[in-house]
């Protein structure tokens, strides 16, 4: 299995396990945050903070539909400097509250790499969250697309900017 443990520059934030199996076409994602399950929950399913974290530190979001329930559906734009370069969406198939996540993941600029992701929101000791993320795709071909679109960077600067967000939303209890 090829795996990929990352680490901030700064030491600020924990690493980020992200493992992409060579005999499945998967991608397995792990981060642990300090906070509790259920704001980590809500960093994942309000419009409002999601857009506050989500993606690279270079890339806006407008969200269009954000309506994360069973039955569900999303859709948001990625922008950078006021232009829009990528469009996602996805259909959210099982939300179990405080606990899972089961929707495809779908971006209209390589439409043969839609995944369908399950979030698990493990709550762990000493109010701490640990997330994990599995998304399979139909082909190694695919995968490797998603893998080479910048989705490490993606992945890594937007789970820093949500424990800077979790770091705040403790705070303000």
């Amino acid at each position: 299995m090829s795996t990929t443990h990352t680490q901030n520059h700064a030491q600020r934030h924990p690493g980020t396990t992200i493992e992409a199996d060579p005999d499945v076409p998967t991608v397995r994602i792990v981060r642990e945050f300090d906070a509790p399950r259920e704001l980590v929950w809500r960093a994942h399913v309000e419009p409002d903070l999601v857009k506050q974290w989500m993606g690279p530190h270079s890339i806006g979001m407008d969200i269009d539909v954000w309506d994360l329930r069973t039955g569900g559906e999303y859709r948001y734009t990625a922008t950078r400097d006021g232009e829009e370069v990528a469009h996602f969406y996805g259909a959210v198939h099982r939300v179990d509250e405080h606990e899972r996540i089961v929707q495809t993941f779908g971006f209209e600029e390589m439409p043969e790499a839609v995944s369908l992701d399950t979030l698990f929101f493990h709550e762990l000791p000493d109010g701490r969250t640990r997330l994990e993320a599995l998304s399979v795709v139909y082909d190694f071909e695919s995968r490797a697309g998603m893998l080479a679109s910048g989705m490490e960077v993606g992945v890594n600067e937007g789970y820093d900017a949500l424990d800077d967000l979790l770091a705040g939303l403790k705070a303000d209890e």
